[in-house]
Parts: C-alpha cells; sequence; structure tokens
C-alpha cells in the first residue's frame, strides 16, 4: 500500500488446497510482519496435516510453524474477514462462495504448489524457498505501509 491510500484491512484470511502449505505459510509470513496490527487466519478447502518442508523452510527465517494444525473452511469461529486471499484456483471458487453470505474482498494470488517439485531434497527445499519467498514479497508489497506522509 501506498502512503494517503486507503487503509490496510483489519482481517484477512489466507486460503488454498488443504491449509498445509501455501496459507498456512501466508499467515505465518503476515503475523511474523505485521502482529496484531492486521488479523489473519488460514484455511484449506480440504485440510492436510501441514507439510515438514514447510516447518523447514520457515524455520530457516526464523518462523515456527511446527504447531499449525490445518482447519477447513467450516472450522473457521468467525468469518468477520475485510480481505480474502486465495492461493489456489479450489480455494478462490470456495473463497467467492464466502461473499455470498459475507462483505469482503477477495484477491486470487496465483501461487505454485511446490509439493509437485521433483527431484533432490534439496531442490524439492528450493521449491518450498521460492514459495515462500514470493510470498514474503507479495504480502509486504500489499500491506506495506511505508512512511507517513510529511506534512
Amino acid at each position: 500500500m501506498v502512503p494517503g491510500s486507503d487503509p490496510p484491512p483489519g482481517a484477512v484470511l489466507f486460503c488454498c488446497t488443504h491449509n498445509s502449505i501455501r496459507s498456512p505459510m501466508a499467515h505465518a509470513i503476515m503475523r511474523h510482519l505485521y502482529g496484531r496490527q492486521i488479523y489473519s487466519d488460514s484455511v484449506g478447502v480440504k485440510p492436510e496435516p501441514v507439510n515438514p518442508f514447510v516447518v523447514a523452510v520457515m524455520d530457516e527465517i526464523g518462523i515456527d510453524m511446527s504447531r499449525h494444525r490445518s482447519k477447513g473452511f467450516d472450522d473457521l469461529e468467525d468469518t468477520s474477514f475485510d480481505l480474502i486471499i486465495s492461493l489456489s484456483p479450489e480455494a478462490q471458487h470456495k473463497a467467492v462462495d464466502m461473499t455470498r453470505t459475507m462483505a469482503c474482498d477477495v484477491e486470487y494470488w496465483q501461487t505454485f504448489d511446490p509439493s509437485l517439485t521433483q527431484g533432490s531434497r534439496e531442490m524439492v527445499l528450493d521449491g518450498y524457498r521460492t514459495v515462500r519467498d514470493a510470498l514474503m514479497k507479495r504480502i509486504k508489497a500489499r500491506f506495506d505501509q511505508g512512511p507517513a506522509p510529511t506534512s
């Protein structure tokens, strides 16, 4: 966000297919960067346990994902989100469906699924690092307020 533009959303939901890779990474990065300034959560269409490669690559940047518990849309305790960011086509469909019963914006950030990466362990880890770093960059670009305008 640029100074003088609309204020950042108060609550953001990240969603992907399984809530085991992309959306938990995005949620953890958001929480790491913005703490309580912007509330965030994550869900998946078909939740699965967090991927161990996620835990490994997030640990490299000082974010502990070992306690993440995946959940689905039906597990949300609160649906008062200002913005839903979907990271997979399946999640985008579900996010758009949610706008029928709640007033919020939806953004689709096409994000590669690093679980499709093949090769050595290091090659697979590089796939996860690429997604992590892309999410970090995109979140900063979308939510950073920049310096306060001078009067």
